[in-house]
């Protein structure tokens, strides 16, 4: 598969391992995968771990996601050079290599179609993300393993890989280590005919459904969702924000792991001789005091109104504006905090209180 797509011209992406984790990385040939690795996340906790089998993707996910290479994190928007008393004006242009990524989970896919409606379906289009996203040939993975902070379940987003794929693969390790892949579009089809494949018998199909169903059972944690939106905004002032920002170190590691946050800042420099100027843009955090800056100060000075901020933005206010939840339980923002915030937990814990108070009411 991996010749296949390269033949095809794509520049193939894949889970690695590289500096003691799961990370998204070119690669040449399916030897380049992490083949025997799982992982151990709990809050504030990652390491790699030997498997006892030869699975190629029998982790859950690493620090990063698809959207380093969809948007990444840092995009030069123009360049202006002055020559005399003539200033010209040149627009980066968008990025005409095509990628093709091996190892999409669901939740990732959910994570990539939320991105595209925040930055293919308004008025604005964003050039760069849209030349790299119509570019991109998806290989996706049902899960086989769910991490220590996956939740996927609670937010409709997996285990199972329903939409958004040209191939989807699923690992299977009982005695024959062997794949059942799914076509998902008209490329997916072309790619998997020039493959050496045989017809999924009734026994693979089944063994497939049995490894789905295994995982979604397994999730290392849960949160409900269908009341979040109210439950957080009629919460605003709840004395649980200022537990968490006890803790808070306000450090934007769960914005800079997280699929789906999107918020950058632009930045200008120029050269020493002031010949040569430009803009970029870069990724930034609602958790960093500049990104609300205005003529008086930062809007949200305290680490309360940040979280807070970042929080209902993600499981309330997103609802307004896209139609649909940012958060689909990956677990990164929990695994990759160093003091270990679990937003689940912070759900919980908001409606619990609410429920005790209603019950002492009545």
């Amino acid at each position: 598969m991996v010749e296949a797509l390269k033949g095809r011209g794509y520049r193939v992406v894949a889970p690695t391992v590289r500096d003691q984790a799961i990370v998204y990385g070119d690669i040449d040939g399916a030897d380049e995968l992490p083949r025997g690795w799982g992982d151990v996340q709990e809050a504030g906790r990652y390491r790699l771990a030997r498997r006892d089998d030869e699975a190629l993707f029998g982790y859950a996910v690493g620090p990063q996601s698809w959207k380093a290479h969809l948007h990444p994190s840092v995009q030069r928007l123009w360049t202006a050079r002055r020559r005399g008393d003539a200033v010209t004006v040149e627009a980066e242009p968008p990025a005409a290599e095509r990628f093709a990524f091996i190892g999409v989970r669901a939740c990732e896919l959910k994570a990539i179609a939320i991105q595209d409606r925040v930055f293919l379906g308004g008025a604005h289009v964003d050039p760069y993300y849209q030349a790299r996203r119509e570019g991109a040939f998806i290989v996706a993975v049902n899960c086989g393993q769910a991490g220590g902070t996956c939740f996927c379940v609670s937010m409709d987003a997996g285990p199972r890989v329903e939409a958004g794929f040209d191939l989807a693969l699923t690992e299977l390790l009982d005695g024959e280590h062997r794949f059942l892949v799914e076509a998902g579009s008209a490329a997916g089809r072309e790619v998997l005919a020039g493959l050496s494949t045989r017809p999924a018998a009734e026994a693979d199909v089944a063994a497939a459904e049995t490894v789905i169903a295994r995982t979604a059972a397994s999730m290392g944690r849960q949160m409900r969702s269908d009341d979040l939106h109210d439950l957080l905004l009629g919460n605003l002032e709840h004395p649980r924000w200022d537990e968490v920002a006890d803790r808070c170190l306000t450090c934007a590691n769960c914005t800079m792991v997280c699929p789906t946050c999107f918020c950058t800042s632009a930045e200008d420099a120029s050269d020493l001789a002031g010949a040569e100027s430009s803009r970029t843009q870069r990724w930034d955090s609602c958790f960093t005091l500049d990104f609300s800056h205005m003529g008086g100060g930062s809007v949200r000075a305290s680490a309360r109104s940040r979280y807070r901020q970042w929080m209902t933005h993600k499981l309330a206010t997103w609802v307004d504006q896209f139609g649909s939840s940012g958060c689909v339980g990956c677990g990164r923002c929990i695994s990759w905090c160093p003091v270990g915030i679990d937003i689940t937990e912070e759900a919980a814990a908001i409606r619990a209180s609410r429920a005790d108070a209603v019950e002492a009411g009545s």
